[in-house]
């Protein structure tokens, strides 16, 4: 990417946390960046575009960061409370206001919304791999199925993010603290796989 495109990403960034996604323009965005308008016609093409790129950008790299640790060998129970440690990294860098803002943009802009399930998509199949993976190790997640499991992990961090963006996280609603509290249920859930499988007989796991 060229230093140009990327001083334009860095100023829609600033814009999109500043003002969010309904005030932001592409000349705030060019004045922000010190370049001309066309510059961002050019590079991008439009508005839509260069949100786009913005938060493919910034997703590709966290859910890497996610599918990294959740393929390691820690137990699940700390790979959760990891990615809770992550959630206020993502909240303090503006990720979670971006992707929020492109979302309720999405409910109304087929392009951005579209572009935008697939990015949680995306974020979903790493989920769905980590429960899977740690599924077969043992763990027992009944009554739930891995999709199951993962659906209800995407909808806990997001409805948890947007909790937090409204400023109705207090006393009444601890939903980090919540979000904290699964990864002691996850850690009796595998306490009780490995407890199993140290008291079966050999010849019953052959």
């Amino acid at each position: 990417m060229s230093p140009t495109a990327t001083a334009i990403l860095d100023a829609a960034r600033g814009a999109l946390l500043e003002t969010g996604y309904a005030s932001l323009s592409t000349r705030k965005v060019a004045e922000r960046a010190g370049v001309p308008l066309s510059q961002i016609h050019y590079h991008f093409g439009s508005k839509e575009n260069l949100v786009l790129e913005l938060l493919d950008t910034e997703n590709a790299k966290l859910v890497g960061r996610q599918a990294a640790m959740y393929a390691g060998d820690e137990p699940l129970a700390v790979q959760w409370v990891r990615a809770c440690d992550y959630l206020d990294d993502d909240l303090a860098s503006g990720y979670v206001r971006i992707l929020h803002e492109l979302l309720a943009a999405g409910l109304s802009h087929e392009v951005i919304g579209k572009r935008v399930r697939a990015m949680l998509d995306a974020w979903g199949a790493v989920l769905t791999e980590a429960f899977a993976s740690h599924e077969a190790r043992g763990v027992d997640f009944s009554p739930f199925t891995v999709p199951q499991l993962a659906a209800l992990a995407s909808a806990s961090f997001l409805g948890a993010e947007a909790i937090i963006l409204a400023g109705q996280e207090d006393d009444t609603l601890p939903v980090r603290d919540a979000l904290r509290a699964v990864g002691a249920l996850i850690a009796t859930a595998e306490a009780a796989a490995a407890s199993s499988a140290s008291t079966t007989p050999a010849g019953a796991r052959s």
